[in-house]
């Protein structure tokens, strides 16, 4: 499908589409057309078929299964997904360096400069889905426009297997229709309180006044969703784009709310994020947690700390406090569904205060003393071994030794961006 054409809509999103899910249908052909999932105790991808369905990623499976008993689930091919997710991406640097990627199956491009090598835009679009598929067999989505936010959208509309152009003339008569979960930080949670206040168009949430929307969402998110929803986005491709945090989370299907459940969990999650820190030297101040309830409830804690952390024994402790805070903060709740841990404010050179041992309630957790130090350097040898014998070589045995995980490694380490 095409919304009118102009040649000032240089930006590219591109997305490959049901990705792990179309992966898994082009190793094995007799999965084409099928409806399957890959995972197990929890969806982490569903194909469309599956979709068509109900089933989606993050889903308990005993659930999908309820909805599409025909569902087939796969463990999942982690290294191909890498190297397919690779090569899709490469194919948009063929055209331009001006490439973002903001996923393994997803980035930006923008082609105003290369338009009189290769054409004008739209050709330029339908030009990487025929080598996607050709060379690949993968099927890729693509939408043009102006900004980075509308591209983003109109590959989303695009879907299945698409292309949308959108004219700039036309920009806010292709937007305020379409439906506001469309729009870039619009979640369930926010979905749900735009749906309460009569909210369900982008056009409905571009005519709210400011002050009501930055009532129902806070200052920040309203300020930012009132910008994107009159298409006010100014920025650009960033080839070399750095994290401003560094984050994982695992979805744990229906548990209980107990430390047996939490506990190994956190601490696997900050053995992943803790490892980012420190192979980029980029330790962080604030610790965010982030608990799903069984109703996809979501409750967000955060603590920043006066000096940056990257050990993984000091945020997990970190992570666990929060989240038993969490929790006697919501005695009704029983079940957990999601945990997140996410760290921010990272430094790029920091230096590392030492503190003496004055016998302080927190000093375990103290970078600088001496508890601190040995976490560290403990840390790093763990590092060491890892990098030269791989992932499973070492860990630590609270991880180690905790049951499996719902989500794999390999998959996990697939989804988070580097730093």
């Amino acid at each position: 499908m095409t919304v009118g054409i102009d040649a000032t809509a240089t930006i590219l999103h591109a997305d490959l589409d049901a990705f792990y899910a179309s992966v898994e249908q082009l190793l094995d052909p007799s999965l084409r057309g099928r409806p399957i999932a890959v995972g197990g105790g929890v969806v982490l991808a569903a194909s469309y078929e599956a979709k068509a369905f109900g089933v989606r990623g993050g889903m308990p499976g005993r659930r999908a299964r309820e909805l599409c008993p025909g569902l087939i689930f796969v463990g999942g091919h982690f290294k191909e997904y890498q190297r397919l997710g690779d090569a899709a991406i490469a194919v948009l640097g063929d055209f331009t360096p001006l490439v973002e990627r903001i996923s393994i199956d997803e980035a930006f491009a923008d082609v105003a400069g290369c338009t009189h090598l290769f054409g004008p835009p739209d050709e330029i679009a339908r030009t990487i889905r025929r080598r996607v598929r050709a060379e690949l067999g993968l099927p890729i989505s693509i939408g043009v426009a102006r900004t980075k936010h509308l591209a983003k959208i109109a590959s989303q509309v695009a879907k299945p297997d698409g292309l949308v152009v959108v004219d700039p003339k036309a920009e806010l008569a292709f937007l305020h229709d379409l439906p506001v979960e469309l729009m870039w930080g619009v979640g369930p949670v926010s979905k749900a309180r735009l749906a309460d206040s009569g909210v369900h168009t982008i056009g409905q949430l571009a005519a709210m006044p400011g002050g009501s929307l930055e009532r129902l969402l806070g200052h920040a998110a309203g300020e930012k969703l009132s910008a994107l929803a009159w298409n006010r986005d100014p920025r650009a491709i960033e080839t070399r784009r750095r994290s401003h945090s560094a984050g994982a989370q695992s979805a744990l299907g229906r548990k209980p709310a107990e430390e047996r459940v939490f506990v190994p969990a956190l601490r696997h999650l900050a053995d992943r994020v803790a490892t980012r820190l420190r192979a980029k030297s980029r330790p962080g101040r604030t610790v965010t947690v982030r608990v799903r309830f069984a109703d996809l409830r979501s409750v967000t804690r955060a603590v920043t700390l006066e000096a940056p952390v990257s050990a993984t024994t000091i945020l997990a402790e970190i992570a666990e406090e929060l989240v038993r805070g969490v929790l006697a903060q919501h005695p009704g709740e029983k079940t957990i569904s999601l945990l997140a841990i996410s760290v921010s404010h990272l430094e790029d050179r920091p230096q590392l205060q030492l503190e003496l041992p004055l016998g302080l309630a927190d000093e375990r957790r103290r970078p600088g003393t001496g508890r601190g130090l040995a976490r560290w350097k403990a840390d790093r040898a763990v590092d060491a071994i890892r990098e030269r014998f791989g992932w499973q070589a070492v860990g630590y045995g609270s991880v180690a030794l905790s049951p499996s995980h719902s989500v794999p490694d390999a998959f996990r380490e697939l989804a988070e961006k580097d730093l």
